[in-house]
C-alpha cells in the first residue's frame, strides 16, 4: 500500500508541469519583444543604411556594428530586431486570424450537427488534401509578392484547420450538457447559447492552441520568406534574413549564426510556454 502511494505521488510529481520553464519562456518571449521594439534605438544605424567602408564587416564593438554588416554594409544588429518585430507581428496576427476562422467554424459546425457538420468538415478536409506551396502560389499570383496581406491570407489560411476539428469535437461533447439543455430550455437562441455557454468553456483549449499556433505561424513565414515567397526587401524578418545568411554562410557565418539563433530561442520559447499552459489548462490531456 504504501509502495502504491509513493508511486502515485512521484507519478504525480513527474506530471506537474515545468512552471520554472513556462515563467523563465514567457519572460524570455516579453524580454525578445521589448528589446526588438526598443532595441533598435541603442543603434545609430537604420535597417536600410548602407555602409560603404564596412561591406560584409565582422561583428565588432569600435566601429559600432555590434553584430556584424551584411554585402550591402547594412548593420546585421538592427536588422535582426526589425527582422524579429515583424516576425513576431505577423505571427500574432495571423495566429488571431486563424483563432477566430478556427474557433467559429469548428463552435458552428459542432452546435449545429447532421448535414451542417459534414459540409463544414468536408470543407476542412479539402483544404486540408490542398499543397500548402500551392495555395502560396496562387496568392502570390493574385496579390503579388510583395504584399503583407498575402503572408496573412496564406498562412492563416490552413493554420486553422486543426483548430477547427479540436473546437468541434469539444463542442460536440459541451452540447450534450445539462447546462446547455438548461439555457435550450430557457428560450436562449443557437448564437447566444453558444457565445455565453459554450465559447467561455473553450476559453482554456483556444488560449492553449492559440500560444502553440504563433511558433507555428512565425515558422511558416519563415520557411515561404526562405523560399523568397515571403516578406520581399528592402523588409526583413527572420526567415529572410536566414536565406541571405545561407547565401554567405562561408564567407561571413555570423549573417547565419545570429538571425538563426533569435529565432530558435524565439520559437523555443513559445513551444514550452505552449506545453506549460496545456499541462495547467488542459490535464485530461497529459
Amino acid at each position: 500500500m504504501r509502495g502504491s502511494t509513493l508511486e502515485c505521488a512521484m507519478s504525480t510529481r513527474r506530471r506537474q508541469p515545468p512552471r520554472r520553464a513556462a515563467l523563465a519562456a514567457a519572460a524570455l518571449i516579453v524580454l525578445l519583444t521589448l528589446w526588438a521594439i526598443a532595441g533598435p534605438a541603442a543603434s545609430p544605424y537604420s535597417p536600410n543604411a548602407l555602409d560603404w567602408q564596412h561591406l560584409l564587416a565582422a561583428p565588432s564593438l569600435t566601429d559600432g556594428h555590434w553584430l556584424g554588416t551584411d554585402p550591402l554594409g547594412r548593420d546585421l544588429y538592427v536588422r535582426t530586431l526589425y527582422g524579429l518585430r515583424l516576425s513576431l507581428l505577423l505571427g500574432v496576427l495571423a495566429t488571431g486570424v486563424s483563432v477566430l476562422i478556427g474557433v467559429l467554424w469548428g463552435m458552428v459546425a459542432g452546435f449545429a450537427g447532421g448535414r451542417v457538420d459534414a459540409w463544414m468538415m468536408r470543407v476542412v478536409d479539402i483544404l486540408y488534401s490542398l499543397p500548402y506551396l500551392f495555395i502560396v502560389l496562387i496568392l502570390a499570383t493574385l496579390f503579388g509578392r510583395d504584399s503583407i496581406t498575402l503572408l496573412l491570407l496564406a498562412i492563416g489560411s490552413v493554420g486553422w484547420l486543426t483548430l477547427a476539428r479540436v473546437v468541434r469535437a469539444r463542442t460536440l461533447s459541451l452540447k450534450r450538457r445539462e447546462f446547455i439543455e438548461a439555457a435550450r430550455a430557457a428560450g436562449l437562441t443557437p448564437a447566444a447559447i453558444m457565445l455565453r455557454h459554450i465559447l467561455p468553456n473553450l476559453a482554456g483549449t483556444v488560449v492553449v492552441y492559440a500560444t502553440l499556433m504563433v511558433p507555428q505561424m512565425i515558422t511558416s513565414e519563415s520557411f515561404l520568406s526562405f523560399l523568397g515567397l515571403g516578406v520581399q526587401p528592402p523588409r526583413a524578418s527572420l526567415g529572410s534574413l536566414v536565406s541571405e545568411g545561407a547565401h554567405e554562410m562561408l564567407a561571413a557565418p555570423w549573417m547565419l549564426l545570429v538571425p538563426a539563433t533569435v529565432l530558435v530561442v524565439l520559437l523555443l520559447s513559445f513551444n514550452l510556454l505552449g506545453d506549460a499552459l496545456r499541462d495547467v489548462l488542459e490535464p485530461t490531456a497529459r
